[in-house]
Order: structure tokens, then sequence, then C-alpha cells
């Protein structure tokens, strides 16, 4: 049996990460479908869905899948065009919810790329919801230069929030532990920082160090 799954394709940041998986032979395979994908251009024409196929095409031979192998997808939009694809090259699939092996591999896999684009390795390990949208924005706002070039500006909540007036201080730090969010580092209590302010869905203040 094959399995194949997504992961990130709900992450502001990142495209998005394709898995398979051959239960015969252990086997896993993945790629990242590029950011580019995700941009104003491509986004709304969803040629990240064709990139898909692409990549299972790859997979397949890599993975030595015939077809007379039983193939279970993931059930998301992610496949849509696949799922087409499948049917005109007569391979059997069906349609699931993937648990297990490659269900945790592939979240592993798209959270090594998330911290090899810079995004804090303790947002991954100490919350519960790592990805989340206005989470990943608040990073995203404290090197916007830099770093709004990894986001998928083809969605509309990035239309949204993607460009908002950004107020910018010099204040004393709260009494507090907080890390930077631009350089990482901890930013020691009762110092002067860098803050920066913005409304998305809520005020929101981010701290920097006054050199960051």
């Amino acid at each position: 049996m094959v399995q194949i799954d997504d992961s990130g394709s709900g992450s502001l940041i990142g495209g998005t990460c394709i898995g398979l998986y051959n239960t015969k032979n252990q086997q896993y395979y993945y790629e990242i479908i590029p950011i580019r994908y995700f941009n104003q251009t491509n986004f709304p024409q969803k040629k990240y869905l064709d990139y898909v196929i692409n990549i299972v095409k790859r997979g397949f031979k890599q993975l030595s899948v015939s077809k007379n192998d039983t193939i279970e997808i993931c059930q998301g939009y992610m496949f849509d065009r696949l799922r087409n694809w499948l049917n005109k090259k007569n391979y059997q699939w069906k349609n699931t919810q993937i648990t297990g092996y490659l269900q945790n591999t592939i979240e592993r896999t798209f959270e090594q790329y998330a911290i090899s684009l810079g995004f804090p390795e303790q947002y991954i390990k100490y919350t519960k919801y790592p990805f989340h949208f206005h989470r990943i924005l608040r990073w995203v706002y404290a090197d916007y230069t830099n770093r709004s070039k990894l986001c998928k500006v083809g969605w509309k909540s990035w239309k949204l929030y993607g460009n908002l007036d950004l107020e910018t201080t010099i204040e004393r730090m709260p009494n507090k532990k907080y890390y930077c969010l631009k350089c990482g580092n901890t930013l020691e209590p009762n110092t002067e920082v860098k803050t920066l302010r913005y409304t998305s869905n809520k005020p929101n203040i981010i701290y920097l160090h006054k050199e960051c």
C-alpha cells in the first residue's frame, strides 16, 4: 500500500510538503512545493495542484509504485487534481485520513523545513499551534523585509494582514523574560528595546533589541 499526505498547506510561511510512504518496502519520499507557487500570480490559478502531480510522479518512480498497489490519499484539497490524474492513469486509490508513520514523519519534515527558513525552534517545541497564522505574522513583522519573502502572499489573509501600518518606538523592557523575535536572543528586563506595534485581529506588540 502507498500513502500520500501533505503538511504545511495551512502555514503562512514556506511552501507545502508532499510525502509518500510505501508500506511494502517502508520507503519514504517527500518534496516541498516551492513558495513561488503560492504567490499572487500562481496561487489564484492553483498551479500548486499541478506541481503535486509532478511530485507524485517522481515519488512513484522512486518508491517503485505499480498500478497493482492500493493508494491511500489524504482527503484534503491539495490532491484535487492528483485524484483526476490517478483516474486517468488507472491507479487504484481511495480517500482516507492518514495516520501513523506518514503523518508523523511528514509533520516532522515540515517542522525541520520551517526551522531551516529561520522559524524559531522554541515555537515548535513549546507551542501547541506553532503554525497559527497570527503567531507566524508576528515573527514576519519582526523582520518584514526578509521574512515577507517566505510567505504565501497569494492568500486572502495576507492581503488583509500582510501590509499593516507599523509604529516603532524605543521603550523600557517589562520585567519579564522575552526573546527578540528578530535575532532570537534573550531581551534583558528593564533595558531599552525597540517595540513594534500593529493591529491585526487584535493589537500586537513585538519587542526587539535596539540594534535589531
